[in-house]
């Protein structure tokens, strides 16, 4: 299984935010004192958390602490990027109790998507 680019993907989708007139903050600080990789925003709407999980070893224990991260904060989607297993499993029922749009994407898949997204918005 290949690791995922992180800066790569990192720079790629902090360009592409700028290129759609959104802000892509790294290594955004949340109030609570965590971390979310890629906070997008269009002015002061939070719009969407990105996730970047390059390893393999504890996903769903990660995946859990990405959809409180992003809850929390006040996201109402979440990107989480894993080349790994897609299957957020009951992670996924519990992000959407919570209101939360959870979706694991594969590397290859996240720059298109993004498109969509901001033409959605």
């Amino acid at each position: 299984m290949v690791k995922i680019k992180v800066k790569t993907l990192t720079r790629q989708v902090l360009q592409l935010s700028k290129e759609l007139g959104l802000t892509a903050v790294p290594e955004y600080r949340t109030r609570d004192g965590t971390r979310i990789d890629i906070a997008i925003l269009n002015g002061e709407e939070k719009l969407l958390a990105i996730e970047l999980e390059a390893s393999f070893k504890w996903f769903l224990q990660r995946l859990l602490y990405d959809v409180v991260k992003a809850h929390r904060a006040g996201f109402p989607e979440l990107w989480v990027v894993s080349n790994f297993s897609s299957n957020s499993g009951w992670i996924g029922g519990y992000a959407e109790e919570l209101g939360l749009a959870l979706r694991v994407l594969k590397e290859k898949e996240v720059l298109e998507e993004f498109k969509a997204l901001s033409a959605r918005l």
